[in-house]
């Protein structure tokens, strides 16, 4: 298997708070694999919102997204999306 990995930037004003680390966990928990985020060489599980609160990401973050398995190309899209949109913030 090869990972796959996006670079991305948190948009909202808000950055990653519960309620928007809970709906990327909510998509990453629908992985085959496991899916990952990484911000300044920290990697967290992206499927717990206590573990992503931790990157303390403000507006402006840049984080790097991380599938293990290109099957789960669509969770990483999904993913990449909602952060690219604010989080619908």
């Amino acid at each position: 298997m090869s990972r796959l990995s996006k670079d991305l930037t948190i948009v909202n004003e808000l950055g990653l708070h519960a309620r928007s680390a809970a709906r990327i966990a909510k998509i990453a928990q629908t992985a085959r694999a496991q899916v990952w985020i990484e911000k300044d060489g920290e990697t967290v599980d992206a499927t717990s919102v206590i573990d992503m609160l931790t990157l303390a990401g403000a507006k402006g973050t840049q984080l790097t997204l991380t599938i293990e398995d290109p099957d789960d190309f669509a969770i990483l899209n999904d993913i990449a999306r909602l952060i690219e949109n604010g989080f619908g913030e």
